[in-house]
């Protein structure tokens, strides 16, 4: 099979469900394609590079099928559930928000999502500075979250504190009463619940800091090509 940019990125993913970021190295890859570490660099550069191009299948896959918001859907709803696309495809992956996290996404998946969103708040009554304000919030909101959510999974764990009871035995309760409650609550912690939770938040807050026409609801129908 010819070596590609799309098949390198493609079993680099493989590789991270297997080994994590850290285990994650150009030799590993190279070994797994059948090839010397050498024929990488015609088409990725460096790791950096690699994983801009790993990025970019993950978000491509989060909103694969995206459309503008349909008639009588809020510019909140329309958000939340575009967040919630992002979130699914990065758990989708091990260290999938670690991939995103600071990387260089930069093809027309990325375009035609921010041209989406950005159009839809718009229109919604916002101004440019405070669209682009939002959308960027949210986008690092998830990421973050992902990014603790997954550590949380234990996967680089030999016994995973979070699921075997480590966290409560912890913390002394007659010294620390709120601290032990609190970490027993965040031990039982519904995932889903707190990252919409915690979305929520944020778009109340974006909601009351917009200043000019305020925002209305969207669903003028109209989409970028």
């Amino acid at each position: 099979m010819k070596l590609t940019a799309q098949l390198i990125a493609e079993t680099a993913l493989d590789l991270l469900d297997e080994v994590g970021l850290d285990g994650l190295t150009m030799r590993a890859l190279a070994g797994r394609l059948d090839v010397k570490a050498p024929a990488l660099y015609w088409h990725v550069k460096n790791k950096r590079e690699l994983l801009d191009t790993m990025a970019e299948h993950v978000f491509a896959e989060a909103v694969e099928g995206l459309e503008a918001p349909r008639r009588g859907t809020t510019w909140e709803e329309w958000l939340a559930a575009l967040v919630g696309r992002l979130r699914g495809a990065m758990l989708r992956r091990r260290d999938g928000a670690k991939v995103l996290a600071g990387t260089f996404v930069s093809n027309d998946s990325l375009w035609r999502t921010m041209e989406l969103t950005l159009r839809m708040m718009i229109d919604a009554g916002f101004d440019d500075r405070s669209a682009i304000r939002a959308a960027t919030i949210l986008m690092h909101y998830t990421i973050g979250y992902v990014i603790e959510e997954q550590s949380r999974m234990g996967a680089d764990y030999a016994s995973n504190p979070y699921v075997d009871g480590r966290l409560d035995e912890a913390v002394d309760a007659d010294r620390f009463p709120l601290t032990a409650a609190a970490s027993a609550e965040l031990a039982a912690a519904d995932a889903d619940g707190e990252f919409d939770h915690g979305i929520a938040v944020i778009l109340a807050g974006i909601r009351a800091s917009t200043s000019g026409p305020g925002p209305r609801h969207s669903g003028s129908g109209r989409a970028a090509g």
